[in-house]
């Protein structure tokens, strides 16, 4: 081996200074490091055979088993690739392996009179199953060689490693959660990207409500909580945390624009006079940055000024009120996507024949595929592909249920409008208002054409159509109405949060009322100018009504299946929960509770606890552990022709423990 050995870390002829078996100082640590989320880390390993350990230079071995495989075992890397999957196994899932694989990060807390205490942290991937005895072994080996001035803490990397940590106490092996060490980060990726745009400050929403009409596409607005109703712009940051499957952070994502947590804005604004002035705004997963310019940009009109989103001819005759579970995605033309999706998903339960094995099957090379640890997490080892499309398919049936409920067809929506000349003429003035770009006209106009909308009778036939359709849900029960449009959950069109849903109908009185609010929502403002910017015609655009059975959750949440400040990350799904309803945790009301689950190797861990400070039970956990895979074998169905396109799930949980899904759709990213 041409590791260097000796404390300095002094490179060898090829500049690898990878240290083996030298104790760890500061200097020495700085000199190997590399730089992640903010945060120097270390790469080590220890070789409980020869009883030694090696400090990897980051810069030379950026992987722990390419390192372990060509340097210490004498293997080529074609050799590892054809093995790879049991070469992990051996390494980071073997009871008594022979290695042990981990991270030293440095840190910092700030004392009382200001200084820096700095400490390290040892964690594991993500995928390691250490039982309690290596891990207390890792530590201790690890506490022995570093510098006894800096406090070493043990990060369990996974939900497994923090109950086998249950059993060995924290005086001997001191730890730190995830969420302990990071929950006060400074500067937190949501979605990355780069733009250069003049920067706009808001500390509170009148502020923000006062300039809103004046920002444009140049802008990077900066506020505690950006409102879901803000417009297409350059680049969100957000100064109090939040999640990235807010409905601001899934629009940023859909328009490619960068979005981050930065919680020191005020700072920043106030050292270099940052608010108004120009500046190039940098998101990654490592590192947040605002770099003022010494000049306004040459700026061009960004590609989304040139993009045009096609959506297919409404169907507006034939089309009945019918159940969910009647639908299937074929139907989107006349019902809408969003209900489509929900009749498809009730296909897939109950059929139980559809091949939800497409994202594992498919080369992850140099894997040929993760069908062997799909076959895992099933319970299924060694089983035929036939056998795992028929476990998948069950698995999903066992574990999700689909909503019951009816769908109102565009042809409601088009009889309604049609039926009123005070509508008519009023949607006739906007599409001249569009064509001539007449914008300063544009939002009267929408807001007097939704509140004529509302206020408008429902022609009879439309009326006994709507009252006839909830027939069959139970009497006297409290009624959810939800949006499904022909102009949402599009390809480069996400639409999340534009339309309106009202979850509190009781009584044929106040469906109506929900039916022409939903109906009317396809007029706001907002979703009219968002909808003309890609070029969607308003004669094209129809709104869908789902009515269903408010169903009482005792928790709820959104998925999405991919890690969205990750994207070259196919292991995890990320999942966010809070008490009650899914829409608290997507209108960013409320911090949820937040957690990636490993869908290859399994596992999962938790990234925040939001407000309450605690985790979830360990059994909530797991079950929110299945709920990820059933996501991410649904992924295999409903992307559209490529299995990596990831989905965006809202779902609830009964008191009884029961998931349903009660949305579908693409994730746009």
């Amino acid at each position: 081996m041409t590791s260097a050995r000796d404390e300095a870390g002094a490179p060898d002829a090829s500049g690898d200074r990878t240290v083996v078996g030298a104790n760890l100082s500061l200097p020495l640590f700085r000199a190997l490091s590399g730089v992640l989320a903010g945060h120097p880390y270390l790469k080590v390993v220890v070789d409980r055979t020869e009883h030694t350990w090696h400090l990897l230079d980051t810069r030379v071995h950026p992987f722990h088993v390419n390192y372990i495989a060509t340097r210490i075992l004498g293997l080529t890397l074609d050799e590892l690739d054809a093995d790879l999957d049991a070469f992990n196994d051996s390494v980071y899932m073997a009871p008594e392996r022979r290695f042990l694989l981990g991270v030293l990060s440095l840190h910092a807390d700030e004392e009382t009179d200001g200084t820096e205490r700095p400490f390290l942290v040892l964690e594991t991937t993500e995928a390691d199953t250490m039982h309690a005895a290596l891990l207390e072994e890792f530590y201790l080996y690890v506490r022995g060689r570093v510098d006894g001035r800096l406090p070493l803490l043990l990060k369990p990397a996974n939900h497994g490693q923090e109950h086998e940590l249950a059993s060995v106490s924290g005086i001997r092996v001191p730890r730190v959660l995830s969420h302990e060490l990071f929950g006060d980060r400074t500067r937190t990726c949501l979605n990355p990207g780069e733009a250069e745009g003049r920067l706009r400050c808001f500390r509170t929403t009148a502020e923000y409500e006062s300039a809103a009409a004046r920002l444009g596409w140049s802008d990077i607005v900066a506020m505690p909580c950006l409102p879901d109703d803000v417009p297409r712009i350059a680049g969100f940051i957000n100064t109090a945390p939040t999640t990235p499957l807010s409905h601001t952070n899934v629009l940023a994502s859909g328009w490619g624009i960068p979005n981050a947590i930065v919680r020191d804005l005020d700072a920043l604004v106030q050292r270099h006079g940052l608010d108004g002035a120009w500046v190039r705004y940098r998101v990654r997963e490592d590192a947040i940055t605002l770099e003022r310019l010494s000049r306004p940009p040459t700026l061009e009109r960004p590609a989304w000024h040139q993009q045009r989103i096609r959506i297919e001819t409404p169907l507006l005759e034939d089309a009945p009120i019918l159940a969910l579970h009647r639908l299937r995605r074929a139907d989107r033309d006349s019902y809408g996507t969003k209900a489509a999706n929900l009749g498809e998903l009730h296909h897939v339960l109950d059929s139980r024949t559809a091949d939800l094995t497409a994202f594992y099957a498919r080369p992850r090379p140099p894997r040929p595929d993760l069908l062997g640890h799909l076959a895992a997490r099933l319970g299924e080892a060694g089983a035929s592909r036939e056998r795992l499309r028929a476990a998948a398919a069950e698995r999903v049936a066992q574990t999700v249920r689909a909503p019951e409920g009816v769908a109102l067809p565009f042809r409601l929506h088009h009889l309604f409008l049609t039926s009123s000349p005070a509508l008519q003429q009023g949607i006739g003035k906007l599409k001249m208002a569009l064509e001539l770009e007449a914008f300063d006209l544009i939002d009267s106009l929408c807001l007097g054409l939704q509140h004529l909308m509302r206020s408008t009778p429902m022609p009879e036939e439309v009326a006994r159509a709507v009252t006839g359709s909830v027939a069959g849900l139970p009497d006297g029960r409290r009624l959810v109405v939800r949006s499904s449009s022909n102009a949402e959950d599009l390809p480069g069109f996400s639409a999340a949060g534009i339309y309106d849903s009202v979850t509190t109908v009781l009584g044929t009185e106040q469906l109506m009322d929900a039916v022409r609010q939903v109906w009317a929502s396809l007029l706001s403002p907002r979703s009219v100018r968002l909808r003309h910017q890609v070029g969607i015609s308003l004669d094209d655009t129809y709104m869908g009504v789902i009515v269903q059975e408010y169903v009482p959750a005792g928790l709820g949440g959104v998925l999405v299946t991919c890690n969205p400040t990750r994207r070259e990350d196919f292991r995890n799904v990320y999942l966010n929960c809070t008490p009650g309803s899914p829409e608290r945790v997507v209108d960013g009301t409320v911090l949820p509770h937040q957690y990636l689950y490993n869908t290859v190797e399994g596992g999962g861990r938790t990234v925040g606890v939001g407000p309450s400070g605690e985790d979830l039970p360990a059994a909530r956990r797991a079950a929110l552990g299945r709920l990820a895979l059933v996501g991410r074998l649904l992924q295999s169905h409903f992307s559209a022709g490529d299995p990596d396109e990831a989905l965006d799930i809202e779902w609830l949980m009964t008191a009884e423990g029961a998931f349903h899904l009660v949305q579908v759709r693409p994730y746009a990213r």
